[in-house]
């Protein structure tokens, strides 16, 4: 079970630990996205160099009409709303992305996450697991990647795509094709890399637009 909020500085083995937030993306009914998300938790316990804070997006909501642009919402449940929210993305180093394809596209209710916030993007790496039938929901990663440049978030290019999902894992939750745990392995090393490099310079020169 992941830490639902990181504490200011968390040391494990003598050094800080990056914190990873873990956006899963999908809402739907009977969605599989849960059990993408907990592979990928899986993953993240194993390593002594990050700590996961898994965001549900289903368990999480966020307001839906979005405020003049640059006021606050002006409804306290709005603000309450948030505040699950808005807090774990600004405390988190780097972030993975767990995302169907729906027809061809990103779900709305990720869309609605990204847009209800600015800095808690900026000048940090995004890193992208998805899922769907054919395409693996690259396509979506395609289009999450335009969006974040926008936020001046920093994608990574190794991401992990998954084809017909359910057919992927064990019945513990285990991925069947080694391929995938290397391809894990690989995108979290790239997100260690760039978490990193990206928090030491936003210590050394605060990032600005």
């Amino acid at each position: 079970m992941c830490t639902l909020y990181f504490s200011q500085y968390s040391v494990r083995k003598g050094r800080q630990v990056l914190k990873i937030a873990v956006i899963l993306g999908s809402i739907r009914e009977g969605r599989f996205g849960p059990a993408v998300a907990d592979w990928l938790l899986d993953h993240l316990h194993q390593r002594d160099d990050m700590s996961a804070d898994l965001i549900d997006l289903a368990e999480t909501p966020l307001p839906t009409v979005l405020p003049v642009l640059g006021q606050p919402p002006a409804s306290q449940e709005d603000r309450d709303l948030l505040a699950a929210v808005s807090p774990r993305l600004a405390a988190a180093d780097a972030f993975v992305i767990v995302t169907p394809e729906y027809n061809h596209s990103f779900p709305a209710a990720l869309k609605n996450a990204i847009d209800w916030h600015g800095v808690e993007w900026q000048a940090k790496p995004v890193a992208f697991v998805s899922y769907g039938a054919f395409s693996a929901g690259l396509r979506a990663v395609e289009q999450l990647r335009l969006v974040l440049a926008e936020l001046h978030a920093v994608t990574l290019r190794d991401s992990v795509g998954l084809q017909h999902p359910w057919a992927q894992f064990d019945g513990d939750g285990k991925a069947l094709d080694p391929a995938a745990d290397a391809a894990a392995k690989v995108m979290l090393d790239r997100l260690a890399w760039w978490a990193h490099a990206l928090r030491e310079a936003r210590t050394a020169r605060p990032y600005t637009v």
